[in-house]
């Protein structure tokens, strides 16, 4: 993979990770439409470390404040005592069924990466949720007031992100819709929900970097794709949380069927 690749591929992780239109759908279809060579695992794993940068540097204050928080709580015998410490415990709860549900269909999720047909289908499913937490958005609860059984519809709704094609921000996001959370709220609460995930993933990728052969002899390309996803993930973060507070998601769904269709008529036409 050349320098132009990489960052192509930076952008296109950086900028799909948190926007509702799914990282994994574009880095299966998106290849495959522009003929590019595929990435190899440092690769992805890079392009995932970078967004688990941008999380981490613009989510710091409130990681801070949520782990001192539950620590606090622990030691004072008083777990739920603040908002910050609910949250603490309710994004360990809300991971929970992506986390089984990783482990126990592992070989499934795996297999549908290697049908883009489906993944353009799953898009479909994004785009479907999306204008579904649209319709049903209440938008009268806050972190003060979320409740157990939020977190735990909310980590549902991330489980099925495991699936390719459906965005974890999204899901996670029409979760919290439906659950009574405003798009602002909603939206917080998906990226601070989607740390665990990340850095989870960030850690399995360290595995592939630490092992591949071709880290020094592809430095450049590998480099540019970390930056890259890293620049383009912090810029994403910032640009949802404030698009979201006056403008509604219409516009990811539409998008999410443009991608979809325009793969299904490309695959169609080249047989």
């Amino acid at each position: 993979m050349n320098i132009f690749e990489a960052i192509f591929l930076g952008i296109i992780q950086g900028a799909t990770e948190f926007l509702p239109v799914s990282s994994s759908g574009h880095l299966v279809l998106l290849p495959a439409i522009f003929h590019m060579t595929p990435p190899d695992l440092t690769m992805v794993g890079l392009v995932h470390l970078g967004t688990l940068v941008a999380v981490l540097v613009y989510f710091r204050r409130d990681l801070w404040n949520i782990v001192t928080a539950v620590l606090v709580g622990l030691r004072e015998r008083k777990p739920m005592g603040t908002t910050d410490a609910r949250l603490g415990w309710f994004i360990a709860v809300g991971c929970i069924p992506a986390a089984v549900a990783g482990i126990v269909l592992e070989r499934y999720f795996e297999n549908a990466y290697l049908h883009p047909t489906w993944v353009a289908f799953f898009l479909l499913v994004t785009a479907g949720l999306l204008v579904l937490g649209e319709k049903l958005m209440s938008g009268d609860k806050t972190f003060d007031t979320m409740t157990w059984i939020d977190t735990i519809v909310i980590g549902l709704f991330q489980m099925m992100a495991l699936l390719p094609g459906i965005s974890r921000s999204g899901s996670t996001i029409v979760g919290g819709l439906l659950r009574g959370l405003d798009r602002s709220q909603a939206a917080r609460y998906s990226f601070l929900l989607g740390v665990p995930v990340i850095f989870g993933a960030g850690l399995l990728s360290l595995v592939d970097i630490a092992t591949a052969p071709s880290l020094t002899t592809s430095l450049a390309a590998y480099a540019a794709a970390f930056v890259t996803a890293a620049l383009v993930g912090y810029l994403c973060i910032y640009f949802l949380l404030n698009w979201v507070r006056n403008h509604s998601l219409y516009i990811f769904a539409v998008y999410c069927v443009l991608l979809s269709v325009s793969y299904l008529l490309y695959s169609f036409i080249n047989g």
